[in-house]
């Protein structure tokens, strides 16, 4: 019997994507969000009494790295050891091994060479652990070392893979250590921690192989509930736990109304706040659909959002609208705006040539962040709702 925790993606000290607007209660929030999500796993870990905890990769985020990460780290990992509970971490491509960073972590902390290794430990009911795993050592390793894995075969006990990488089926851009399902399977593991790709998934039930996602979301491309895999059983079954430990939710709704008062708007959007409140501190992009033929003014429209923005300031459990995008149920008919964002969404080129008009304007361009770090679809979304609007003729 042994019973572990899977988890992955933790990126302390991560920064956020265009927070430094909200009121200083909820920015605070928002920059320990992913610390108090991982001391939720820990918490967790002791409750629960497993054996260990498998850490997939990117602990950190780069030159994000900083010492406040590492005493926070040190100190749970120090919370485990007294509770005998091992920690094992493979190092990925957002925090990989270094010369220059000499971290010393408890003695009951193991940490994946760049070279395929394999720990060995003994559950408290007895039974033979083997985990195989590497570290990255730098941040452009595409190298695929899943032919140094072992093969389970000759070895007895439960054997796990530990594998920071990119699954062949998988939309992700950046393609660290590629690997088909076929790849894993050969090496009759028990079970594949995995860790990069920060949308949790299955990829097979037997071996279990599993994407835990990352402990936080940070922007609304990673939207829903975060946590880790609480895993238990034997070589011949292990269930699969999901268990949410997000500090801070990222969501998207659609909320339809025929209210077209700013009152009205208000009211509505206060009720569904409400409503979610008890679900934890949350952002939210809402599409607000308005079933009417008078357009609300735009001016109305920032009044509304800016009070449902300042009644969470000082909320304990914030819900915060960072996104609202009002659109009619006629604009359905208005096939230039479609044809508009269709465009944009499905051909990169045509996307890439507005961007690049736009930055090469050098009165606008000043103003301007790097493109590459906006969320695409939010940007189209946004100029659809503005051309549109002036489709309406609103003021």
């Amino acid at each position: 019997m042994v019973k572990f925790i899977h988890c992955a993606d933790l990126h302390l000290d991560s920064p956020f994507k265009s927070h430094s607007h909200l009121s200083p209660n909820i920015y605070e929030d928002v920059k320990k969000s992913t610390y108090e999500s991982f001391k939720s796993i820990i918490d967790h870990a002791l409750r629960e009494e497993v054996d260990f905890i498998v850490i997939a990769g990117d602990l950190f985020d780069k030159e994000n790295r900083s010492l406040r990460a590492e005493v926070f780290l040190k100190e749970q990992f120090e919370r485990l050891e007294k509770e005998q509970i091992f920690v094992y971490i493979s190092h990925g491509n957002h925090d990989p091994l270094s010369e220059l960073i000499t971290t010393e972590w408890p003695a009951k902390v193991s940490v994946f060479d760049k070279n395929v290794e394999t720990y060995q430990t003994i559950t408290k009911h007895g039974e033979k652990i083997l985990l195989h795993g590497f570290s990255y050592q730098n941040d452009e390793s595409y190298e695929n070392k899943l032919d140094e894995y072992p093969s389970s075969q000759g070895e007895k006990g439960m054997h796990i893979g530990v594998l920071h990488g990119t699954y062949s089926k998988t939309s992700d851009n950046h393609r660290y250590t590629e690997f088909l399902l076929e790849d894993l399977n050969t090496k009759l593991y028990h079970y594949w921690a995995l860790g990069h790709i920060h949308e949790r998934s299955q990829l097979n039930d037997m071996p279990p192989i599993f994407y835990p996602g990352n402990i936080q979301g940070r922007h609304f491309n990673e939207q829903g509930e975060k946590g880790f895999l609480l895993v238990e059983g034997d070589e011949l079954k292990l269930d699969i736990t999901f268990v949410p430990t997000q500090y801070i939710r990222f969501d998207e709704v659609k909320i339809e109304t025929s209210q077209i008062s700013k009152q009205g708007l208000y009211e509505v959007l206060q009720k569904f706040k409400d409503s979610v409140r008890n679900q934890g501190k949350a952002f939210y992009r809402i599409h607000l659909e308005i079933d009417s033929d008078a357009p609300v003014p735009s001016q109305d429209i920032l009044q509304v959002e800016e009070m449902i923005r300042e009644y969470e300031e000082n909320q304990t459990q914030f819900i915060y609208v960072e996104d609202l995008i009002v659109t009619y149920k006629d604009d359905e008919s208005r096939p230039i705006a479609q044809e508009f964002s269709s465009e944009l969404k499905d051909d990169n080129k045509v996307f890439e040539h507005a961007m690049n008009d736009l930055y090469l304007n050098p009165k606008a361009s000043k103003y301007l962040d790097n493109y590459n770090e906006f969320d695409k679809t939010e940007l189209i979304n946004r100029a659809e709702s503005l051309l549109k609007s002036d489709l309406r003729g609103d003021k």
